[in-house]
């Protein structure tokens, strides 16, 4: 028994340790381009931190199962059997709600909390998902991009996505990967994101800037896809400008 517990305990500790080395090193985020990226981040951060060791107990306890347990070619008989509870399902179960209480509080409310501060916007931009594409509107710039070529944005400014899909469509999902945040298009409601966009960025060039569907939404759900360019504030009001001359 002694010897299993050394065996596992090493294991442990070399495992643990590897994995927080490795969560530090690693870096497997898509650009971030948005103020929000840095909250999400950190929490999967802090989640995947607190995760190392409940990983390398499980480890731990599998390889002391197949290295120290093994038969052996000796006959397998049926162990003495274990009753009542004794103080390692407790231990258990009490840490584990208290693991997931803390994950609840931080960095869950507190994060969520961080994402919803500011509520303000310099820019209004209406999305519509509807099977297989996007629809954008710049109410206020007057502007609306049907079928969306793609989605221009300035650098700087807060944002607000008014996101929403036809009554008599299906469900999908608006997510741009650089920004992190993603929310259900949900048929016949409208839902709010607000972020602002912090770096330059061009679809066409980083998949990290795509507002993609993240929601199987049917037949072409992998083509619901439209390129987001950040730019600089006097490119926008240029772009805005070009826009309405087409029109």
């Amino acid at each position: 028994m002694k010897k299993d517990l050394v065996v596992a305990v090493v294991v442990w500790a070399v495992v643990t340790a590897a994995s927080l080395v490795g969560a530090a090193i690693m870096d497997p985020f898509p650009t971030a381009g948005a103020d929000a990226a840095k909250t999400v981040d950190d929490a999967f951060r802090v989640m995947t931190y607190m995760a190392a060791p409940i990983f390398g107990l499980v480890i731990a306890g599998l390889v002391t199962s197949v290295v120290t347990h093994r038969s052996h070619g000796r006959p397998v008989a049926d162990g003495e059997a274990i009753r009542g509870t004794n103080a390692v399902p407790k231990v258990w179960f009490g840490a584990s709600t208290a693991l997931a209480a803390v994950v609840m509080v931080f960095p869950g409310l507190t994060g969520l909390a961080e994402l919803r501060r500011d509520q303000t916007a310099d820019l209004q931009v209406n999305v519509t998902g509807a099977r297989w594409l996007w629809m954008v509107e710049y109410p206020e710039q007057g502007v609306t991009v049907t079928g969306a070529s793609e989605i221009v944005l300035p650098r700087g400014e807060r944002v607000q996505f008014n996101i929403t899909a036809p009554a008599a469509d299906v469900l999908h999902s608006f997510w741009i990967p650089a920004f992190r945040l993603k929310l259900d298009a949900v048929p016949g409601q409208t839902g709010r994101v607000f972020l602002t966009p912090t770096e330059l960025g061009d679809g066409t060039t980083d998949i990290a800037y795509r507002l993609q569907c993240a929601e199987l939404c049917g037949l072409m759900h992998s083509r619901m896809v439209t390129p987001v360019r950040v730019v600089e504030p006097e490119e926008f009001e240029r772009w805005v400008a070009d826009r309405k001359a087409v029109k």
